[in-house]
């Protein structure tokens, strides 16, 4: 466990190292809350918070809810329907803050399988951003790519596990219709039988910047449905 936890840290002061020299911003940070509930045997409630920070945790950069429900229609493929909130800090040519707000209605569909004992999941997203200061409506299309490898043997019980993701969001109506390509590397670790903490490096390749970002998550499962069965 011991050797563990100093894999976590390694990895966690190489991102932020990584963040200070490749970034024009110091020390990018992007904590994040996911907690997912099984609602019925088909059904699945997910939601999450996320504060990402300029500067550690000083400065901020954007804070969001979400929250959606899916339904697994056949095996491993889950459509989906949500909602998230979004403030949105941004610097202006002058340093000063730009402060935007944004309501973002999302659909979605989630095909998941296995390389081995790898697990793969594709996801599909198509969102209505209403952005404010200025008002802007935005439609952009997202394909998500993730893989959670385990390192442990066969047979062990799940501790730690690799994660890799590429995310390519696109814009439907616009001139140029690239928005963003966001790469993610990391590990996870198991603290309990429905609890993970994650820590990852996060680049995101914009039109003319790229940032780089240290994450730390924590995730939570829950299971209501034996509530429901208890009543």
């Amino acid at each position: 466990m011991k050797i563990k936890f100093r894999l976590i840290i390694i990895l966690m002061l190489g991102m932020i190292r990584l963040a200070n020299a490749q970034s024009r911003d110091n020390y990018n940070m992007w904590f994040q809350y996911l907690m997912s509930a099984k609602l019925t045997d088909k059904s699945t409630l997910t939601a999450l918070s996320q504060y990402r920070s300029f500067d550690l945790a000083y400065d901020t950069r954007l804070f969001l809810i979400s929250a959606y429900v899916d339904y697994e229609i056949a095996n491993e493929v889950k459509p989906a329907a949500g909602f998230m909130f979004l403030v949105l800090d941004s610097y202006k040519s002058d340093n000063s803050k730009k402060e935007r707000y944004e309501k973002r209605p999302f659909q979605q569909v989630t095909l998941g399988g296995n390389i081995g004992r790898t697990s793969v999941s594709h996801r599909f997203r198509v969102e209505e951003r209403f952005i404010s200061n200025p008002d802007e409506f935005i439609v952009r299309l997202r394909y998500l790519i993730s893989l959670k490898i385990p390192f442990n043997r066969t047979g062990e019980k799940e501790k730690l596990y690799g994660i890799l993701k590429n995310e390519l969001r696109m814009n439907v109506v616009k001139e140029d219709p690239f928005d963003s390509n966001r790469l993610t590397a990391g590990l996870g670790m198991k603290i309990g039988k429905n609890s993970a903490i994650e820590v990852a490096f996060i680049n995101q390749l914009e039109t003319g910047s790229t940032s780089n970002y240290g994450y730390i998550g924590y995730r939570n499962s829950f299971d209501w449905r034996k509530k429901n069965k208890n009543k």
